[in-house]
């Protein structure tokens, strides 16, 4: 199936691992033009670079951390200096900060807000003046299972922040209508990936990790990231412009596990 992304102008927050990476070079497969941000080391934003435009498109990596306002527009103007607009915005960036109610402080529930809520909100802001001009565009912010089904080991705030992004799809859809924009956002369940925290807790216990993927998933597996970055692309496509302000779960059907304390959790 055709996407119909070819050159189109992709904005990702957190591009250069992870779901970012899989989902840049995703729509990279598509034709489409990469903008990302990134606070790893330069050698890993040259590599990105390099991997990115070896399919075929224009590609720029700019070190950014969209939490900081003034870093966040600089990322934005950046973008539509060198590729000339943008079409599409993935908010990819999401940390949580502390540990359960009675341990995290309210600087930890600040910080996570400030990490996943309001930075998604500041780039929606940022960058829907410019899909403007070009006639539309989309957006998809990145949620998490943990946004809508409780996960212990993730904490409230986290939670928390991740279920204020599923709310606030439909509003800004709804605001954003008239200037042929849409809004939707999706949830994650658990990943695994070599690079990812689940594969360091499933070679540091694999039994744990057998019993926490036994009981929830009825799969019999984690997803990847790859799977995940294939929803992503498809949604914020032309394909499905009838989707908009909508909540989309990818997570394999992921069910809550016991409440009991497992150790080298993530955070999807």
């Amino acid at each position: 199936m055709d996407l119909k992304l070819k050159d189109k102008i992709v904005l990702i927050t957190g591009g250069t691992n992870g779901l970012g990476l899989r989902t840049a070079g995703a729509f990279a497969d598509e034709g489409c033009h990469i903008s990302a941000c990134s606070l790893d080391s330069g050698e890993v934003i040259a590599k990105t670079e390099e991997d990115l435009r070896a399919k075929g498109v224009n590609a720029s990596i700019i070190r950014a951390d969209v939490c900081n306002p003034e870093e966040a527009e600089n990322l934005v103007a950046e973008t539509v200096r060198t590729h000339g607009g943008i079409d599409i915005l993935i908010n990819n960036v999401g940390k949580r900060y502390g540990e359960g109610i009675f341990k995290a402080t309210d600087e930890d529930w600040q910080k996570t807000f400030d990490n996943i809520l309001f930075q998604s909100m500041r780039m929606i802001r940022l960058t829907a003046p410019h899909m403007r001009e070009r006639g539309g565009g989309s957006i998809v912010n990145i949620a998490s299972v943990s946004g809508w089904l409780p996960q212990l080991a993730v904490g409230g705030q986290y939670s928390a922040a991740k279920s204020s992004l599923i709310f606030l799809a439909e509003h800004l859809a709804l605001e954003l209508a008239s200037d042929n924009i849409r809004v939707n956002t999706l949830s994650p369940g658990s990943m695994i990936s070599p690079d990812g925290v689940w594969e360091k807790w499933r070679q540091k216990n694999p039994e744990s990790f057998e019993e926490y993927q036994r009981e929830g998933f009825p799969m019999g597996r984690l997803g990847t990231p790859e799977e995940v970055a294939d929803v992503v692309v498809f949604i914020a496509s032309p394909r499905a412009n009838w989707v908009n302000g909508r909540h989309i779960p990818v997570d394999g059907l992921q069910q809550p596990v016991p409440p009991r304390e497992y150790k080298h959790w993530g955070t999807r």
